[in-house]
């Protein structure tokens, strides 16, 4: 399973990317506002960090565009910026249009916001390169997306979608691992779910058993 990172700061993705291997990122405008700078800093700084690398980064366009080919448009540009972007688009009917466009023009689009398996059908028909279903916003709620995900995962491979499907909004090492064992391509998270995903009390625990014991024990 490949991990990316979920966020716009800079800092933060050259933490993750050094040290855990991180294969991608993902970014929206709240991401963007949480950085503290405005959109194009952030989307300069990342291309520029990654200049050279395959290192997909998902750049979401304007989340006020309601027209196919004003998505197309926008895709275009951000797009230009760096061979490293893959545009963000929507996952409603105009959204899918302008996807379905751009992968058309040799753009590579990451279709967002998708709560169902239909939505994320679609996503894989018109040869989206991602798919990102949103897992965490549905369970906080109660909902039971281990149908969902296996739907979506099913569908995928018994069509041959060459579409990857990012695991989006996840909020725990248990999410992550529970869709990893699925068969997801992808996962997306913050920091800080990572960085508890590799933790456990009982290591800390463990390792503090065993260093009594090395302290404990003649000549160390």
């Amino acid at each position: 399973m490949k991990y990316f990172l979920d966020s716009g700061k800079i800092d933060e993705i050259r933490y993750a990317y050094e040290n855990y291997g991180i294969d991608g990122v993902t970014t929206n405008p709240r991401h963007i506002k949480e950085s503290g700078k405005p959109q194009m800093t952030v989307i300069n700084e990342l291309a520029e960090e990654f200049k050279g690398k395959e290192f997909p980064i998902s750049v979401e366009v304007n989340p006020h565009l309601e027209k196919a080919e004003d998505m197309i448009a926008a895709g275009k540009e951000i797009s230009a910026v760096s061979p490293n972007f893959v545009i963000k688009i929507p996952c409603n009917e105009q959204g899918l249009i302008a996807a379905k466009k751009l992968e058309e023009a040799g753009i590579r689009t990451n279709v967002t916001l998708i709560f169902t398996s239909s939505q994320a059908l679609q996503a894989g028909r018109i040869g989206a390169r991602f798919a990102s279903p949103f897992i965490g916003w549905q369970e906080a709620t109660g909902v039971d997306c281990q149908t969902f995900m296996e739907e979506i995962l099913l569908a995928y491979e018994n069509f041959g979608f060459e579409t990857e499907v990012i695991v989006a909004a996840v909020r725990n090492g248990s999410q992550i691992a529970s869709y990893a064992a699925m068969g997801a391509h992808i996962v997306t998270a913050g920091l800080a779910v990572f960085k508890d995903s590799f933790e456990h009390p009982f290591t800390d625990k463990g390792l503090k058993i065993f260093a009594d014991a090395w302290d404990a024990t003649a000549g160390n």
